[in-house]
């Protein structure tokens, strides 16, 4: 989605096909445990051969404690080595218990998201993927209106408007992302939309805000998960909005009670980890 400045990460060996798709993307560098003479062949091609390739050692252990410098003072950490595995899900705390195992992945996707992501953190996902993460905000409602406006975002641009849009001949798929984007914004400044209309052979129709409203209500099933516990139940209210079904928290809120009503409200399925996985 970046239009420079990207970068890939993956946790198995790259092989062609996934060196062919990296390579119409924009991104400077990857890095992976291994690659085919293939895919290298295929990835050495990619920037006039300026494309970052790097190899790591998956046996690699780091440091139990980390320590970081900030204008003279030294700060020691233990390393956050929480392991995130089915067991985080086993405590249901909503009427809605049905959990299905798409859910479980989705969830789990989210604790692994969250444990390398900064605090304080929201990530929606859904199908096997992250589609939204609210990171570093000083407040926890903050994050989950910035995950959920993501979310609501990356689905947006899936809205056959969207997908048959008649750009003009040469613009680059970073172009035409950006155009995308711009389509879904409110407004455009006189210079903005000029330039915005210049992207295209035929100018799509901008969504009102009710049309926005009835493509996002098709958007069902996502599975939410918060590096700590839910303080208020405003960050299911604005998540259900996003169509958040699953759920994932810390717990030990002093208002859990009032957190679990909303839950129950929506008919959530809403699960406590009792893991904390700040990450600073």
């Amino acid at each position: 989605m970046s239009s420079f400045g990207d970068a890939a990460a993956l946790s198995d060996v790259v092989d062609a096909s996934t060196a062919q798709s990296l390579k119409r993307e924009v991104s400077d560098l990857v890095v992976a445990p291994g690659y085919t003479d293939e895919a290298l062949a295929i990835l050495k091609a990619k920037k006039n051969g300026g494309y970052l390739i790097l190899q790591i050692d998956p046996d690699y252990v780091p440091n139990p404690v980390e320590t970081r410098t900030l204008f003279g003072l030294t700060l020691q950490q233990e390393r956050n080595d929480a392991v995130i595995d089915a067991s985080a899900l086993d405590k249901i705390v909503t009427e809605n218990k049905d959990l299905p195992e798409s859910a479980k992945r989705d969830l789990l996707i989210a604790l692994v998201t969250l444990k390398y992501t900064q605090s304080n953190s929201i990530c929606y996902t859904l199908d096997g993927q992250t589609i939204g993460i609210g990171a570093g905000q000083q407040s926890r409602i903050h994050c989950t209106r910035l995950a959920g406006d993501k979310a609501d975002r990356w689905f947006l641009r899936q809205h056959p408007t969207a997908l048959n849009m008649k750009f003009r001949q040469g613009l680059s798929r970073a172009e035409q992302n950006n155009a995308i984007d711009l389509w879904l914004e409110e407004e455009l400044t006189p210079v903005e939309q000029v330039a915005w209309e210049a992207c295209f052979d035929e100018v799509p129709a901008r969504l009102s805000r009710e049309e926005k409203r009835e493509w996002l209500n098709k958007l069902q099933g996502v599975s939410y998960g918060s590096d700590a516990f839910l303080p208020f139940r405003d960050n299911l209210d604005r998540a259900s909005r996003s169509g958040v079904k699953y759920v994932v928290q810390a717990g030990s809120s002093m208002r859990d009670e009032e957190v679990v009503k909303a839950a129950n409200d929506y008919g959530m399925v809403m699960a406590y980890s009792g893991v904390r996985l700040f990450h600073h």
